[in-house]
């Protein structure tokens, strides 16, 4: 056995779940393992010692010279095996040596990977980060996310039903939620590629604005309001939330978009909508969230901050709830998606996969590698409870007033001005 083969045998442990294929045809590890790491460079190596942990890894993925042949969530458990554990000094001055012969300089970092500049959450840095992730391709998108392009959790009744059908659930609770009614005005903050507005203006006669910062996202859902027959109804603008003027609606949705907003902004978030709404006016807030004891951004030198998400930041409920609050809106209802999100996550998985050839083609093998290794390793995060997702209902009441139906869990309006207890 040589060398790396010797070391990575130590770093496994004994019957490591995975096995490691070296670049020279050496594997370590159990021959029937699930799953299997395949190094197909020694520059993986370097980069792990260059950039220690998961950017290292992340980077070496990105670029090919890592490979995952196998079940893929069985080597992304790799990171329960490691939990707590940090590598002997020795063992750090084994992997320099083995790497002394190229140097230890650090070798450059994919060109997929994101370095943004100005102060964070920012109009000109949220735009520079929504156009990294969103302006990659409709079509992809619609590779992964199938049919209705919606870009954030489904409601499963059944986990062997179809995507689709979930995802309609989803934009029918959250219109049902929201008590939308013919000829009210519904405001969609980060309307994706328009799947609420389609489907609030189609099935809710609502009339309805969307705002992205995604150019592509905005000419896709403006065709495919065009398609549907609401031109007349439906309006899809490139502007930030903050940009709106003194425009009012009866409802707000935010789904799928309050991950961007940033902590220094959340009071400044819920605020303008606030302000945007009618009093009785409703806002119904669909983020991802993050136990109490989980950071709030995503790790500076981390795969998701690095390649998906820049400057995405997660906040947890009851901080969410309170500044709701504080914002002048009365939080009304909470709802846990969390096993739905995984169910969306794998089921992005699978179309992709499924798509492979066509999605490379589209953006490119890197790009593809890294939606497939973020959206599996979200799935097991929100599967293992390390992250979550809440849909809160909150009312701008006014005077004692709110228009809420007296029973939990039914969303029908209540007469005007009748008093609430």
């Amino acid at each position: 056995m040589n060398r790396l083969a010797r070391l990575v045998a130590e770093v496994l442990g004994p019957d490591p779940p995975v096995a490691v294929e070296l670049h020279d045809g050496t594997v370590v590890g159990r021959a029937d393992a699930a799953a299997r790491l395949v190094i197909r460079s020694p520059n993986v190596l370097r980069r792990l010692l260059t950039a220690p942990g998961e950017l290292g890894f992340a980077r070496a993925y990105v670029a090919g010279e890592l490979d995952i042949d196998g079940d893929l969530y069985a080597a992304l458990r790799l990171r329960e095996h490691f939990a707590g554990r940090r590598l002997q000094p020795k063992q750090w001055l084994a992997a320099a040596r083995i790497v002394t012969s190229a140097g230890l300089r650090p070798l450059s970092p994919p060109p997929e990977e994101a370095h943004l500049g100005g102060r964070r959450h920012t109009r000109e840095r949220d735009f520079a980060a929504i156009r990294h992730h969103y302006d990659v391709s409709n079509r992809f998108y619609r590779l992964v996310l199938g049919p209705s392009l919606t870009y954030s959790c489904a409601v499963w009744d059944d986990p062997a039903g179809t995507l689709e059908d979930a995802q309609a659930a989803k934009h029918e609770l959250v219109c049902t939620k929201l008590g939308l009614q013919e000829g009210m005005r519904l405001l969609d903050v980060g309307c994706g590629w328009g799947g609420m507005l389609l489907h609030a203006a189609v099935h809710h006669g609502v009339s309805a604005v969307g705002v992205t910062l995604s150019a592509r996202q905005a000419e896709f859902a403006r065709e495919r309001v065009r398609d549907a027959g609401v031109a007349d109804r439906v309006e899809v603008r490139l502007a930030d939330y903050r940009d709106l003027g003194d425009e009012r609606f009866d409802a707000i949705s935010s789904i799928g978009m309050f991950e961007h907003v940033g902590l220094a902004n959340l009071r400044l978030y819920f605020r303008r909508l606030f302000g945007l709404l009618d009093p009785g006016g409703r806002l119904l807030n669909h983020g991802i969230a993050r136990p109490r004891n989980i950071r709030a951004r995503f790790r500076r030198r981390g795969f998701v901050d690095r390649y998906v998400f820049p400057d995405g930041e997660l906040h947890e409920l009851g901080s969410v709830v309170s500044t709701m609050q504080a914002g002048g809106f009365e939080p009304r209802n909470t709802e846990s998606l969390r096993e739905h999100y995984a169910l969306t996550l794998r089921a992005w998985v699978a179309n992709l996969e499924s798509s492979w050839a066509e999605a490379v083609s589209e953006v490119g093998a890197a790009r593809a590698r890294i939606w497939r290794l973020y959206m599996a390793g979200s799935a097991l995060g929100f599967e293992a409870g390390r992250l979550q997702v809440h849909q809160v209902l909150a009312v701008r009441a006014h005077g004692g007033v709110s228009g809420m139906p007296l029973r939990p869990g039914t969303w029908a309006r209540e007469s005007a001005g009748q008093q609430q207890v």
